[in-house]
């Protein structure tokens, strides 16, 4: 019976008929240590058949190791592993380290836990529990938020308990606060030795704040005088601090071997008792060692080892001396197979050498590749750091020193950088070592902020490479220049010190050449350059290049395989921005729900990361989805804050989004307004909204100049795609059926195209030619409507209702509206897509999509995939 929790007991209670009933439910229940979240997760684990429940749990020392939670977290469930797709299967079993490859996309091994977890569901409800998620490593961390987001429909549980306020925020959570005070006097009384004065008790109440392990734990030990004074004096500080004192002063009180135990078992995380047994047998603790901790109720020896509370893991911890410790890692080290788990005794034996060591340090790099194959970014350089300290060479320990920052970067963790970076200068380094010490301080300095300050030191850092390594240089230059763009700075100090480089026909080599052509020469002289470069590989400023010369095919090509690149290295310092970049693409195609589930994806690994994102296709979507309100307040916010940070770019994003955001909802005086704010920068071009607004708001002048300006770029590219935009914008400005069908024709964006029928269907409607415009307005509508682009919709709505026409929210035989999501689905499976192609698509799971089918299949009132060809989406 847990005491004063009736709230949160029916909560999980509810969650779990959600469970039963066929629903998926994520919940994270927060709060500090000691408050009873552990107990909760006890209870909710109670009500579910035991082979119906995997439990995992984060351990601090275990924090640097990637997917080491994950990996606990699936082990009972991998028998079911042999029915996912083989891709996500793959990559799963490599990211968990019991196959080796080459590194998993992460976006794969998510996919996979999702589909593991609705596999292993198939049949009855499953819960997953994950405890102390502020210990969780990184990847762990990222693949399990990116599951959470997605369950839908597969009668899962996942739960977390976590101390920290920040992280899956997001998810819904149940704060686990301390007990009301008639339950905390109530506990409290269960556990004092003699009673005590009702005021002495209700100060004890009111220094714990109802937190129950405190107020169980605390009393321990004391003699009534002691409590007659309530508990502060040497105790007093943090309630988890406090409880853990007094685990230390319990632990102090145990048999040596008993304290050595429990240190070994607070080593190993795996809670694996016979490896533990072994490793007390090296150190000369017998089974008789266990007793004392179980009847102090420190630990339970079953199956697994599991601490009373993780507080007792840190305060055994904390107990030992660093010799004890450093003893209790050689005995595991000496007793894991080097075979089967060769990074975990790499990892004990650098803990247990005191001093320099090269094999180990040699041992600690080799741990090293092997995680970074893994896409464990984050335990390579963890693997590294230590290496750099055990390094005897100093040209050793500043170079592995070097790659921990590089690594480090890669994980998406640049604020550990820089102190890497100062230990790599301090051994000797080789002038392109020094270099690169330069680039990525300064990388670092760009991911965090991208404001006018961080192209400086970019710029110096390419010029030192000029003399030491032309390819660095080239990729350093592109740096200096991607950031001046981004800040809205001169591009021309940074392109006539490029200029100064030989010409590369490399994709780094190229591109530079295109964009200095653009800097330096202007617009035309640089198209054939620029055509050139987006032939190549994917980089840093090709994609805003491809939109700069209207090539929607390399547009869409480029971000696409960047975001797999990003996804295939793991290299989560570009993996948000390659998902920012690839939703504008989706955006542009009319695919909202694909763009959503990205920039959903951006913003938890952002939320990981800390390192600034790009918030363009986010304001874009709310634009096209009608959503004026949080739309105008992400982009007040987006300017305030690129105001300090000198980031004029993204200021003009946020005007551009606006003027499109105006444009949907017929606001054109304020569309006119937020265009003409915008300015020129590369890959945004204000011209063709401006156009558009202008001309709905009777400025005619205005209209016609920005017509012109748009043809200064759009003729010399000579695309489908800037002709349809010119073709268009002549049709504004002075309308002609024909200037219309060419627009519509050329354009190869849907949301253009789209955008292209609404137009030319108001002006046909103007001109009274009703039928005519209900020809163009009607499929404006329909694509509108479907993708979920309302602002947009209503538009057209508002306008194929003037012609005469009926206007539906939805098509005929559709008992209730489709979701943007149903609809996709739906869409998708007509085209012939099986259910777990729909899923990989969509970012969700089979028996999500099946259960939207299922919804899809009442709300049109079919019974079968077949009937979807001859109903209205």
């Amino acid at each position: 019976m847990l005491l004063g929790r009736r709230r949160e007991q029916e909560t999980l209670d509810g969650l779990v008929r959600d469970v039963r009933d066929g629903r998926s439910r994520v919940l994270v229940l927060r709060g500090e240590a000691g408050a009873g979240k552990t107990a909760l997760l006890d209870y909710l684990a109670g009500t579910m058949p035991a082979d119906r429940v995997s439990w995992a749990v984060g351990v601090e020392s275990e924090s640097e190791i990637a997917y080491a939670t994950l990996q606990r977290l699936c082990a009972p469930l991998m028998g079911h592993v042999g029915r996912l797709p083989e891709p996500q299967r793959e990559a799963l079993l490599v990211g968990l380290g019991e196959r080796t490859g080459t590194a998993p996309d992460a976006l794969l091994v998510g996919l996979a836990v999702l589909g593991l977890l609705a596999e292993a569901a198939a049949e009855r409800p499953l819960l997953c529990v994950v405890d102390d998620v502020q210990w969780l490593d990184k990847m762990s961390e990222v693949i399990l938020t990116f599951v959470a987001r997605r369950l839908d429909a597969e009668s899962v549980a996942l739960v977390f308990a976590s101390r920290d306020e920040e992280l899956l925020d997001g998810l819904p959570e149940l704060r686990v606060d301390g007990l009301p005070d008639g339950d905390a006097r109530a506990l409290l009384d269960s556990v004092l030795p003699v009673p005590v004065d009702a005021r002495v008790r209700d100060r004890i109440v009111a220094e714990t704040r109802g937190n129950p392990l405190a107020l169980l734990e605390l009393p321990r030990g004391r003699t009534p005088a002691e409590l007659a004074f309530g508990l502060g004096g040497r105790t007093a500080g943090p309630i988890p601090s406090r409880i853990e004192q007094g685990f230390q002063r319990r632990i102090a009180e145990l048999p040596p071997d008993t304290r050595t135990l429990l240190l070994a078992a607070s080593v190993e995380p795996l809670g694996d008792v016979p490896l533990l047994w072994r490793a007390l047998s090296r150190l000369g603790v017998g089974a008789d060692a266990a007793a004392p901790a179980e009847s102090a109720e420190l630990l339970e020896l079953g199956a697994r080892v599991r601490f009373r509370h993780p507080l007792v893991r840190s305060a055994s911890w904390c107990s030992a001396t660093p010799a004890e410790i450093r003893a209790v890692h050689q005995a595991f080290a000496d007793v894991t197979d080097p075979r089967q788990e060769p990074d975990r005794r790499a990892w004990h034996r650098a803990h247990a050498t005191l001093g320099l060591d090269d094999e180990v340090a040699a041992e600690l790099s080799r741990s090293a590749e092997r995680a970074r194959s893994r896409g464990g970014h984050a335990a390579a350089a963890a693997f590294l750091e230590r290496a750099a300290e055990l390094s005897a060479d100093p040209k050793n320990r500043a170079a592995r020193a070097l790659a921990a920052a590089q690594a480090r970067f890669a994980a998406g963790q640049p604020a550990q950088v820089p102190e890497l970076l100062a230990a790599a200068e301090l051994g000797p380094l080789e002038p392109l070592q020094q270099a690169e010490v330069e680039r990525l301080r300064a990388q670092v300095a760009f991911a965090v902020n991208r404001g006018r300050a961080a192209g400086p030191p970019l710029l110096a850092a390419a010029c030192r490479l000029a003399d030491l390594d032309l390819t660095a240089a080239r990729e350093a230059y592109l740096a200096a220049l991607g950031a001046a763009v981004h800040a809205g700075e001169d591009l021309r100090p940074a392109a006539e010190a490029a200029r100064a480089l030989p010409t590369a026909e490399d994709p780094a080599g190229l591109l530079l050449t295109g964009v200095v052509t653009w800097a330096l020469d202007g617009y035309v002289p640089a198209l054939p350059q620029l055509r050139r470069a987006l032939t190549e590989e994917p980089r840093l400023l090709i994609a805003p290049v491809a939109m700069e010369i209207w090539d929607d095919e390399a547009w869409r090509r480029i971000t696409g395989v960047a975001l797999a690149k990003a996804r295939a290295t793991g290299t989560l310092s570009v993996l948000p921005t390659a998902l920012t970049a690839r939703a504008g693409a989706l955006l542009a195609d009319l695919r909202l729900t694909e763009a959503a589930a990205l920039l959903d994806e951006a913003r938890t690994l952002r939320e990981a990361t800390g390192l600034a994102g790009n918030p363009f296709a986010e304001l874009m979507l709310l634009a096209l989805q009608g959503k004026e309100k949080p739309a105008v307040e992400l982009a007040e916010a987006v300017t305030r804050d690129a105001a300090e940070r000198g980031e004029q770019r993204l200021t003009a994003m946020a005007d551009h989004a606006l003027s499109v955001l105006y444009n949907g909802l017929g606001r054109y005086a304020a569309a006119q307004a937020a265009a003409a704010r915008v300015g020129r920068h590369l890959g945004i071009s204000p011209w063709a909204e401006l156009v558009e607004a202008a001309a709905h708001a009777g400025d005619a002048a205005a209209a016609a100049e920005a017509r012109d300006r748009l043809a200064e770029h759009t003729v010399p590219a000579g695309t489908d795609w800037a002709l349809g935009a010119q073709a268009l914008a002549d049709a504004i400005v002075s309308p002609t059926d024909d200037q219309f069908r060419e627009a519509i024709d050329r354009l190869p964006l849907a949301l253009s195209a789209a955008r292209a029928r609404l137009l030319y269907g108001e002006w046909l409607r103007r001109e009274n030619r009703r039928a005519d415009a209900r020809d163009q307005l009607r499929p404006a509508y329909e694509a509108f409507l479907a993708a979920g682009a309302a602002g947009f919709a209503e538009r057209a709505g508002r306008e194929l209702a003037a012609t005469g026409e009926t206007v539906r929210k939805r098509g005929a035989g559709v008992a209730e509206e489709l979701t943007p999501q149903e609809a996709q689905i739906a869409r998708l499976a007509l085209a012939g897509r099986t259910n777990p192609e729909i899923a990989a698509a969509l970012f969700l799971s089979p028996r999500t999509v099946e259960w939207h089918l299922r919804k899809v299949f009442t709300k049109l009132g079919i019974s079968s995939r077949r009937e979807l060809a001859t109903s209205s989406l």
